[in-house]
């Protein structure tokens, strides 16, 4: 199943973080990687340069090395985290 590189779909994996109480913020940064992890405050700092594919494709790295219990999801939190997990970008299966 392949993830389609959308608005739409950038909008549901940002309403996932959303969820996971997780902000994303869009700011321009000399980043390695094309992001930057502030952990003790849960947010999220992405390269503002990116198109929607590169958002979603450094969206869903974070999100594969992230902890997270599924039940706390909402319903379309969920739909959408399964079809992450389906696509060819997610490597990395969560334990939660």
């Amino acid at each position: 199943m392949s993830l389609s590189y959308t608005k739409t779909s950038l909008s549901k994996i940002e309403e996932l973080f959303k969820d996971l109480q997780y902000r994303i913020r869009y700011e321009r940064g000399n980043f390695k990687s094309g992001y930057c992890i502030v952990n003790s405050s849960n947010i999220i700092v992405v390269n503002k340069f990116f198109d929607t594919k590169s958002r979603i494709q450094t969206l869903v790295d974070i999100l594969s090395i992230l902890e997270y219990n599924r039940e706390e999801l909402s319903d379309n939190s969920k739909v959408t985290l399964e079809k992450i997990i389906k696509s060819d970008l997610f490597v990395t299966k969560m334990v939660a």
